[in-house]
């Protein structure tokens, strides 16, 4: 094993074929200015795509580290999370990276090394947030603006998540220590949630084990995406509304952690 520092960028995709080529251009940049430091390896996971997806990214990567993990069909980012993380586990130290990015090329990957200068001092979650002052969205209609607003607004009150400006992005910087400590405590996939709640899922036992979270500002524009979001508006809506079932068990198991570590 190199003696570099890991860092693995984890992207979830469904019918993304027409996303693959930007999406790599972007990676490679990533890959030019941090593989001097850093071991660099990207593990796709392809969510039962049926357009070609997992042999356009391969193309598209060209000569880049790349593993490609495939779901049979289609169950949801939480799931491609989950098997992506289940993946790392074995290979993963705590001196290691995890970014965590959307496969439509809408994570503006060059906020990557400022999000890991912010991470050295001290952080062991970084999120990227289009909320943040200096932040914004572009390029999408004001109905899914609205409604994501009035998501936040639930997570914040109705769970007891304060304190953080964004919920759903993907796009997250992880200490490897930080993350082997979630996997210690909810098992290696970490995540139980299949749906695009799997992010809130993951942000509440990220504060239950109360872990450091800072923010740095995004500019998000979908117009760098080809085609629609593959989020469902009611069916993600409905998932948000069950995490409310289950936060009290996601609490217990890390109160629970936390004392064991502490015998």
């Amino acid at each position: 094993m190199s003696d570099l520092q890991q860092l693995f960028v984890v992207v979830p995709v469904f019918n993304e074929a027409a996303n693959m080529d930007r999406l790599f251009d972007a990676c490679s940049d990533i890959h030019r200015e941090l593989g001097a430091r850093h071991a660099v390896r990207f593990v796709l996971v392809d969510d039962g795509s049926t357009d070609g997806t997992s042999e356009a990214a391969k193309q598209a990567a060209g000569g880049l580290p790349l593993e490609v993990l495939r779901l049979s069909v289609n169950q949801g980012p939480g799931r491609a999370f989950a098997a992506a993380f289940r993946h790392l586990a074995p290979q993963l130290r705590e001196t290691d990276w995890v970014v965590t990015i959307e496969g439509d090329n809408t994570s503006r990957l060059e906020l990557l090394q400022q999000m890991m200068t912010r991470a050295a001092e001290g952080f062991d979650v970084v999120l990227a947030s289009p909320y943040l002052y200096g932040g914004g969205i572009s390029n999408t209609n004001a109905y899914r603006v609205f409604l994501s607003h009035v998501a936040n607004v639930f997570v914040k009150e109705g769970l007891g998540l304060h304190g953080i400006v964004t919920m759903s992005s993907f796009f997250r910087l992880y200490r490897g220590s930080a993350f082997m400590r979630l996997q210690a405590a909810f098992g290696p996939e970490i995540i139980d949630r299949s749906g695009f709640e799997s992010m809130i899922e993951l942000l509440l036992k990220i504060v239950y084990l109360r872990m450091s979270v800072s923010e740095v500002a995004m500019k998000l524009d979908t117009s760098r995406r080809a085609g629609k979001s593959k989020m469902k508006v009611a069916r993600t809506a409905l998932g948000y509304l069950t995490l409310w079932r289950e936060k009290a068990l996601w609490r217990r198991s890390a109160e629970g952690f936390d004392a064991f570590r502490r015998v």
